[in-house]
């Protein structure tokens, strides 16, 4: 594997142009673009899935899997998370991102380099492996992140396709990578778990509105550019039906990179966390962004695309 981006695509470029997603329109009428692009590049000999899972990944664009991690591992997880919160080096750090109205930390970005226990989880084989089955090559971290979704006041994240950041903004050419969430907490249907739309990763959604210089500052606190228009997600709703990732502590979701996907806010008293792996084949490495004037940071999307190791 070359490891080089290999911006030749499966289909015919839209409009005869250099971009087979174009999103960001400054004017016109966004559409719904099929996909061009497999979503499974993998076969059962090359890992852990077995046939059936593999289909019906490719199907639904995203697999649940209870109890990936054991209950002591996610306790160790959980002081960890404990110990990144109270850690006062990361206090005036630009990987911590905070709460637009409360202040109250939301994530932290590049985790796997900030703890060296979720470095080492993104290694695990119950995860890379599966990672690099999805995608069919070696992978390396697109972004890594710890999400905190605290009691009675956390925010949701509104609906959106990850794919559509990270080309736009990142130079990723095509929807050939995977996201891994974690569970640290109890996922119920009432504390802002995580819903996705079933079969929306075979359509990309155009979004309507240039990219701002330094968007990322704003975006990972409530975003309002890259967002599909209200009609287009009725439409998806209801093409595809909604479904949640709801599960025990240990749980993780794998989805596919352009799943249409968003959470509530979370008004319970029980909070929800989790551990956030985005995986990019060696081969789908990124280029200048296809919307943006510069690249973001490589917290957010890296570009050293040296693959994971076991």
């Amino acid at each position: 594997m070359s490891g080089n981006a290999d911006v030749s695509f499966r289909g015919a470029y839209p409009n005869g142009g250099t971009d087979a997603y174009p999103t960001r329109l400054s004017a016109g009428e966004p559409q719904l673009l099929d996909r061009l692009d497999p979503v499974v590049q993998g076969s059962a000999a090359d890992g852990p899935f077995d046939g059936e899972e593999l289909a019906a990944h490719e199907d639904k664009g995203y697999t649940i899997l209870e109890g990936l991690i054991t209950p002591a591992e996610v306790q160790g997880y959980w002081q960890e998370l404990g110990r990144l919160l109270s850690d006062s080096s990361l206090k005036t750090d630009e990987r911590v991102v905070t709460e637009k109205s409360s202040g109250e930390v939301r994530s932290i970005f590049d985790v796997h380099r900030v703890s060296e226990l979720v470095g080492r989880l993104a290694r695990d084989p119950r995860i890379l492996d599966r990672a690099q089955q999805l995608l069919g090559s070696e992978v390396y971290l697109h972004q890594s992140r710890v999400n905190y979704m605290p009691g009675f006041r956390g925010n949701g994240f509104y609906w959106h396709s990850d794919f559509e950041t990270w080309h736009a903004e990142d130079g990723m050419p095509r929807p050939r990578a995977v996201s891994c969430s974690i569970a640290l907490t109890d996922n119920y249907p009432y504390n802002g778990g995580l819903m996705v739309m079933p079969g929306s990763h075979r359509t990309f959604v155009q979004c309507l509105g240039e990219t701002p210089d330094d968007h990322y500052r704003a975006s990972l606190k409530e975003q309002e550019i890259g967002v599909p228009r209200e009609d287009d997600i009725t439409k998806l709703a209801a093409s595809c039906g909604i479904d949640q990732f709801t599960g025990p502590a240990g749980s993780a979701l794998f989805f596919d990179s352009n799943i249409m996907h968003g959470s509530g806010n979370n008004i319970t008293p029980y909070p929800r966390s989790n551990i956030f792996l985005v995986f990019n084949s060696v081969e789908n490495t990124p280029v200048e962004p296809f919307a943006a004037s510069s690249p973001r940071p490589e917290f957010i999307g890296a570009r050293d695309v040296t693959p994971l190791r076991r």
